[in-house]
């Protein structure tokens, strides 16, 4: 997978692991909350709760010896040691990253009944996988019941559906159905009421920017199906003297070796937060000198996320999730053709 390195641009950004305790559906082990509607993004307290059963972390074996250099060589000796530090206290855990298995039910936190509901009896659940104070991304279960939403949304939230059944509605009554394959936005600001008509299981990141960015009045939810990411509706990103200059996700980089260039569809971009799918064809090689910081889930396929600042690597396939932080750098390689859905937050 590997041409010649290069020198690379650096701006890294520590990410950390949070961690989780366990959650039963059947109701054992729970912890009633009393934290407000959006308590599942919420900063947990898992006191008193039993520890969670140990997640997996899938393959990372596939390490390089040919790790590309240090983008702080050629300083002074002092500041290259404090450049060292810094990157090994950054490198002492990959990129925050999940196995599907991680945000299975059994290793979600109970947040026990919601306070107010109309309808039904709601309880939730969740668990985190990285904060970095703007991105944060994690999962959130919820039995039947409906409530409402009259307090604006502090933060913009994506979720993708991977079981379960429910509806957003908006301020003026607005209904957005949604399930299984289904990729949801409710901006920050919004307003109206949940009903979860099946358990709802999702994955989900929010970017926490500071302003309303949607100028809409009713601020209204937006639902993409996965039949809309179809590979004839992505478009081909624009290649020019052998550089990708218009990746969404993974800033400019050199063309694949095999030729190839990968495809893209932004659907949401609003201020400081893009949505899209990004598809790249098995065999491809890219190496990512600026990253965005974004929330990555893979749909389909198998690729390695390599960290230029360690030459660890990730196997990524269907079902797992990795945050990558803003000014990252090293190399994206495609095992099996691969589409991923992302949230970039500026």
């Amino acid at each position: 997978y590997r041409m010649r390195l290069y020198g690379f641009l650096f701006f890294g950004i520590a990410s950390n692991m949070v961690g989780a305790t366990a959650f039963s559906p059947s109701g054992q082990a729970e912890k009633t909350s009393g934290t407000s509607l959006s308590s599942y993004l919420d900063s947990m307290n898992p006191n008193g709760i039993a520890a969670p059963k140990p997640a997996s972390y899938g393959f990372s074996g596939k390490s390089y010896t040919n790790v590309p250099s240090s983008p702080f060589d050629g300083q002074a000796s002092a500041n290259g040691a404090a450049a060292a530090a810094a990157a090994s206290e950054a490198s002492a855990a990959f990129f925050p990253f999940a196995k599907a298995d991680y945000f299975d039910t059994s290793y979600l936190v109970s947040k026990g009944p919601r306070a107010t509901f109309d309808w039904g009896a709601p309880a939730d659940a969740t668990r985190k996988l990285g904060d970095d104070g703007l991105l944060r991304a994690g999962a959130w279960y919820c039995t039947n019941g409906g409530w409402e939403s009259p307090n604006p949304k502090a933060a913009t939230e994506v979720f993708w559906v991977l079981s379960g059944h429910g509806k957003l509605t908006d301020a003026d009554g607005v209904e957005h159905h949604f399930g299984p394959g289904d990729n949801v936005i409710i901006p920050k600001g919004h307003t109206g009421r949940w009903d979860v008509y099946e358990p709802i299981h999702k994955v989900w990141a929010v970017n926490a920017h500071a302003n309303i960015e949607e100028t809409g009045s009713p601020i209204r939810v937006q639902v993409d199906h996965y039949h809309s990411w179809n590979e004839e509706l992505l478009s081909a990103l624009t290649v020019d003297n052998g550089v990708v200059v218009d990746d969404p996700l993974y800033g400019p980089f050199l063309q694949s070796s095999n030729g190839a260039a990968p495809s893209a569809k932004v659907f949401y971009n609003v201020g400081p937060t893009q949505v899209g799918v990004w598809s790249s064809a098995a065999g491809s090689s890219y190496r990512v000198q600026q990253g965005e910081r974004a929330w990555i889930y893979c749909l389909e396929g198998v690729m390695f996320v390599t960290d230029g600042r360690t030459g660890e690597a990730r196997r990524c396939e269907a079902g797992d999730t990795i945050v990558v932080p803003q000014g990252w750098y090293g190399y994206v390689d495609v095992v099996e053709g691969t589409k991923q859905l992302f949230t970039v937050a500026k």
